[in-house]
């Protein structure tokens, strides 16, 4: 059986409510509305993983878990690489499956999630709120993702590749910050 393939790249946007705009003058509608997401990337104490290029994730979304492994990236324009993930019921009880095999919280995000799509299409774009901007991820086939891209007026040029926790770790870079967690002030 063929391991699924994750394909997508990011694309900064100004606000939220211009790359809503956006997204709805090119024919988008909400299928998922805005929910608060909190990420926890798991690793063991050697960071094993996370040296491999690879991820193990729990998300907790309003009730919804879920628990996601990405091997490591292909090369190409998109980030591309394996994804599998399954849903459970309670997070507690997940994360304390995989800390009995050594897996425990290295890294934790936050965001604020809305899903579109277009009526016929064979590709997702995501509004993602985080702390450190705000961000449209385009997931789909290569030719979808492209074409999309250019329809909103980013150039190849514009595609980030990079995780979150990459991204995080380069803004904290930028301003002189010590990288912990990427969190919303409370």
């Amino acid at each position: 059986m063929k391991a699924p393939v994750e394909n997508e790249i990011k694309l900064a946007a100004a606000s939220a409510p211009k790359a809503r705009a956006l997204l709805r003058r090119l024919g988008f509608r909400v299928v998922k509305p805005r929910i608060f997401e909190k990420n926890l990337v798991l690793d063991d104490d050697r960071g094993s993983l996370r040296e491999k290029g690879m991820l193990l994730r729990v998300r907790g979304a309003g009730k919804k878990v879920s628990c996601t492994f990405k091997g490591p990236d292909q090369p190409g324009r998109h980030k591309r690489r394996v994804e599998n993930e399954f849903t459970a019921s309670d997070l507690s009880a997940c994360l304390a499956v995989f800390a009995g095999i050594g897996f425990h919280e290295a890294f934790r995000y936050e965001k604020y999630r809305t899903e579109f799509e277009r009526s016929g299409e064979h590709g997702t774009a995501t509004l993602d709120e985080t702390p450190i901007g705000v961000y449209m991820e385009l997931e789909g086939p290569a030719r979808w993702i492209d074409r999309t891209a250019k329809s909103m007026g980013f150039s190849r040029d514009a595609y980030i590749t990079g995780s979150y926790g990459q991204l995080y770790n380069e803004w904290c870079e930028a301003r002189g910050i010590k990288p912990t967690d990427m969190r919303f002030r409370r």
